[in-house]
């Protein structure tokens, strides 16, 4: 369940550290990736929670190669798109969950992972699934990591490592529409009370107080993506029963006035925040290029989900145990009703590493880290 494929924000802090305690200062080098967002990129937090969203059951994982094909709690078939950004970097290891219980010493000198499937801007989102970790509780979170960063490295290099070395990457949003303002019942309520504008007025209000406090904390390089094509998934295909070639009109036109929106306040925070650098991922046109024109791409199809059940597109039911999986996984766009498979996610990751600047700027993940 829950989040999907679209806002797409990574948060990596590239450390290098040639022995315990102390950083060495080879710019190429990378260690640690920070990464925030939903379960676009969650690699295992949701596993600690008690939730209804969960994907540490197979055949999720099933690619997965460091696991052995076992279940980790990523909801794709494969690797994530911050999996694959960091073995891009030069990153030796997959960041951990914040909650599993090896994030401990040394260990988060490789990175520390926050995301979490359902989790959103607003403290209200996904509430559906009962527990999840939204972005404040996410930076929360962080701040604990960061302070262990000072107690590892020294306070006056971990702070210039920090501000120098690292990259924000976060991936959150989709669900504040998917799983919140377009729910069903539970958002009623709001959606009489609140109009798209308010709503996403109160999300990027959120938001700005949230990558204000990473700031605080000595944040520096930052990437967020907007939101992608949500009406675009299999899921919302599914339950509004469209054809193949057809998207929720309603979705999209909301993941586009919010993005227009979110490239506003991310100019902003250019001009207000010295000495920061906000990336923008535009993943809405990314997205919809991979959905539109996924057969030169070398798929089969985008709009099928290869692990599901129900409807056209499988599109209702969650990947489990008792899901009908497709016959080759590296031909569909989509693992489940809501995420990328391993074989769309590498596209898109590459995409963002080295991509031109009508898909991230002002410069890709490469240069960002070389800044």
């Amino acid at each position: 369940m829950a989040t999907m494929i679209y806002t797409l924000v990574l948060v990596f802090f590239v450390v290098n550290v040639s022995y315990f305690g102390k950083v060495a200062c080879d710019n190429s080098a990378l260690g640690a990736s920070f990464i925030f967002g939903d379960s676009l990129v969650d690699a295992g937090n949701n596993n600690y929670l008690s939730t209804l969203s969960k994907a540490n059951i197979q055949p999720n994982g099933i690619d997965f190669k460091a696991s052995g094909g076992s279940p980790t709690g990523r909801y794709t078939n494969g690797r994530t798109i911050g999996d694959i950004v960091g073995e891009e970097l030069g990153q030796p290891n997959y960041a951990l969950p914040f909650l599993s219980p090896n994030i401990t010493g040394k260990a988060i000198l490789h990175g520390v992972n926050y995301a979490s499937g359902g989790g959103g801007i607003l403290n209200a989102t996904g509430r559906i699934f009962v527990n999840r970790l939204g972005m404040d509780v996410q930076i929360d979170y962080f701040s604990i990591t960061r302070k262990q960063f000072d107690k590892l490295l020294g306070a006056s290099q971990a702070r210039d490592y920090i501000m120098k070395k690292s990259i924000f990457s976060i991936t959150i949003g989709a669900n504040d529409f998917l799983n919140n303002y377009l729910l069903p019942v539970l958002s009623i309520g709001a959606r009489i009370s609140e109009s798209p504008d308010g709503f996403i007025d109160d999300m990027l209000s959120h938001f700005k107080d949230q990558l204000t406090r990473l700031y605080k904390m000595d944040a520096r390089k930052f990437v967020i993506g907007n939101v992608g094509p949500i009406g675009c998934i299999p899921y919302q295909k599914t339950i509004n029963q469209l054809n193949e070639n057809e998207c929720v009109g309603l979705a999209n036109k909301l993941a586009v006035q919010y993005n227009g929106r979110l490239k506003d306040l991310l100019a902003e925070l250019n001009d207000n925040l010295p000495g920061a650098t906000f990336v923008l991922a535009n993943v809405y046109d990314m997205v919809l290029d991979l959905i539109t024109n996924y057969d030169k791409y070398g798929f089969t199809t985008s709009s099928k989900a290869c692990c599901g059940n129900g409807g056209q597109f499988a599109g209702i039911i969650p990947c489990g145990p008792t899901s009908t999986l497709c016959k080759d996984r590296s031909k569909h766009v989509f693992w489940d009703p809501y995420h990328p498979s391993e074989a769309a996610n590498l596209i898109i990751a590459k995409k963002l590493m080295d991509g031109d600047k009508n898909i991230i700027t002002p410069v890709n993940l490469r240069q960002l880290r070389d800044l």
